[in-house]
């Protein structure tokens, strides 16, 4: 690769960093929120899973429309974000919407199938997304690692048995039940906090990564460069 190419392909870089690193931080606040409230939670029916959730997707998919809208005005994959922020929004309102009036075993059936069907949808738009910019956006492998950790974590959702039950004793021999909704919004409030990381991570690389090709190619390091090669050779 010739030197003007090379210097290009920096100036490229640096600009899609700058744009970019806002949106994985603005994402992760909503899914760290998530994964607070189900923590410190002692509730994981299906009920309370169906309204975090809920508000969740609310939040977060009107976060990932703004960022999107705004931070990928450049990407051929901005569409499939935006689509991805609709996906979320839906299943965020179908969750509130279905959350209260049912018995609870039809809460968990509701919660399976909408958190499923989240998972699976938005996974997918991701992980294509990563795939479809790759070489040609900097975020293409973020994209593509939220994308594989959200397809896992839908099929695990389609691994819990919905009828799951067991009861048992804990330490303080004080009976207890272990059941499906418990091990789902378990698995939801895992997956939030996964996410959360990730994305926290790929959001200050990001903005690192920017400064530094910053400094590097900024004119006062372009302009000592001669005289410190000059300096070598004497």
């Amino acid at each position: 690769m010739s030197l003007p190419t090379r210097a290009a392909d920096e100036s490229i870089d640096a600009v899609q960093r700058a744009a970019y690193w806002p949106m994985p931080i603005a994402r992760a606040v909503p899914a760290a929120a998530l994964a607070l409230v189900i923590t410190f939670s002692a509730d994981h029916s299906a009920r309370f899973g169906l309204l975090t959730f809920g508000a969740y997707g609310i939040i977060a998919g009107l976060v990932l429309g703004a960022v999107a809208w705004l931070r990928l005005a450049d990407s051929r994959v901005r569409p499939y974000f935006l689509t991805q922020a609709a996906v979320t929004l839906v299943a965020g309102v179908g969750a509130l919407l279905v959350s209260g009036g049912h018995s609870s075993s039809s809460e968990v059936r509701f919660l399976f199938l909408i958190v499923t069907i989240f998972l699976a949808v938005t996974g997918f738009l991701e992980l294509y997304s990563g795939a479809r910019s790759r070489r040609r956006f900097v975020a293409s492998g973020d994209w593509i690692g939220v994308g594989v950790l959200t397809v896992i974590a839908a099929l695990a959702f389609v691994l819990i048995p919905p009828d799951y039950r067991q009861n048992y004793s804990g330490p303080d021999h004080v009976k207890r039940v272990l059941d499906s909704s418990v091990v789902a919004v378990g698995a939801l409030g895992a997956w939030a906090a996964v996410s959360t990381v990730f994305l926290v991570i790929a959001g200050l690389s990001a903005k690192w990564g920017t400064q530094a090709r910053a400094a590097s190619s900024s004119p006062e390091s372009t302009s000592t460069a001669p005289q410190a090669e000059s300096e070598n050779r004497a």
